[in-house]
């Protein structure tokens, strides 16, 4: 089957071809993870699979991109993003706020994404150091991967691009709280002649998603004859727009968890409820603008409103009244289909629950 190019093939593909096979990767790292000598560190492991599984199972509809080799794509999306997730854990449960740790720590990401690359000691500035051999093998596994993938060194520049930008984020927001803000700020002024108009906290948000990666590999590993130019084209159509849109998202929902958790959400910067919501109205419609002219443009059209559906449907909207109301605005953007993904995104996490 080709890329998907109608909303109910795409689902169909979803459940049959990618889920299954998310879920069978996310059992071997499990299994390998309740092995992690130390005790913190298992802990982090097992809660970043049990508690994000699902920034897996998302990321893993770019695999639907890689063709024949659609299972070594989702292979290569589920290390890295639980790369991603269990490093998050370790940054935001940290028993220290040193930048330099949690610098060491997103140096996996970067050599993940370089096959060849020497796995190095990513917890030198921890105590915590005995993982059995867990951060090294996701790191491993993405490399080897990545290594089969015939276009992968067309790719790789803008994979570790938007990976250290990615690194700098997770390092930023980790530190001493009275810190967080000044470095966040300073670095967004560094990068901000290359960006379109935004805040310091919109950039943040576009620097945190793992999307482009995806949707990069995914290409690499199905088209051969993937150019530097398409390449680039990809980068740019997600990168800022298409990731910031992910990650405001994934902020307006954890809003009243973050405060409760003295957590950074960027939504709460904006002067007021209105100026967010025009905001993330202003990132879904730039990042139609973005995808236009993309390879299998209305995959990625599916993709924009599909992550509309996926937070909205999210629990945390569903059980608070005034919540739910507030975002039946931004529900609107996606349409149809966006209504469509919704449904069946809403459907779906019922008869989870059901079934748990």
């Amino acid at each position: 089957m080709g890329v998907p190019a109608r909303s109910w093939t795409l689902l169909y593909q979803v459940y049959r071809k990618v889920i299954p096979v998310v879920r069978e990767e996310l059992g071997k790292w499990r299994t390998f993870a309740e092995g992690i000598p130390d005790p913190e560190l298992r802990s982090q492991a097992l809660m970043s699979i049990d508690d994000k599984a699902f920034h897996c199972k998302g990321g893993a509809v770019y695999g639907l991109l890689a063709g024949k080799d659609r299972a070594e794509a989702i292979r290569f999306i589920v290390a890295y993003q639980t790369i991603c997730d269990y490093l998050d854990n370790l940054c935001d449960r940290s028993t220290s706020l040193d930048a330099d740790d949690f610098r060491a720590l997103h140096e996996s990401l970067a050599d993940a994404l370089t096959p060849g690359a020497t796995v190095r000691d990513y917890y030198r500035f921890r105590k915590e150091k005995e993982d059995g051999g867990y951060l090294a093998s996701l790191v491993r596994v993405c490399q080897e991967a990545a290594r089969t993938f015939p276009a992968y060194e067309v790719v790789k520049a803008a994979n570790v691009e938007l990976a250290s930008l990615y690194g700098d984020l997770q390092v930023y927001k980790h530190v001493e709280l009275s810190e967080r803000v000044p470095l966040l700020e300073a670095w967004f002024e560094k990068h901000q002649g290359k960006l379109p108009e935004m805040s310091w906290y919109e950039f943040s948000a576009c620097a945190g998603s793992t999307l482009g990666i995806f949707c990069l590999t995914s290409y690499a590993a199905g088209n051969s004859e993937l150019s530097r130019a398409e390449a680039d084209q990809i980068k740019d159509g997600y990168y800022p727009w298409v990731q910031g849109l992910h990650i405001m998202l994934d902020y307006y929902i954890d809003q009243e968890e973050d405060e409760r958790e003295g957590d950074l959400n960027f939504c709460s910067y904006y002067e007021s409820e209105s100026e967010m919501l025009d905001r993330l109205g202003e990132f879904y419609r730039q990042a139609g603008k973005g995808i236009e002219g993309l390879p299998d443009e209305r995959f990625h059209r599916f993709i924009r409103k599909g992550l509309i559906a996926i937070y909205l449907s999210d629990d945390k909207v569903k059980k608070d009244r005034i919540f739910r109301q507030k975002s039946r605005q931004i529900l609107k953007k996606g349409g149809a289909e966006g209504l469509f993904f919704y449904m069946n995104n809403w459907m779906y996490r019922q008869g989870k629950a059901t079934r748990d």
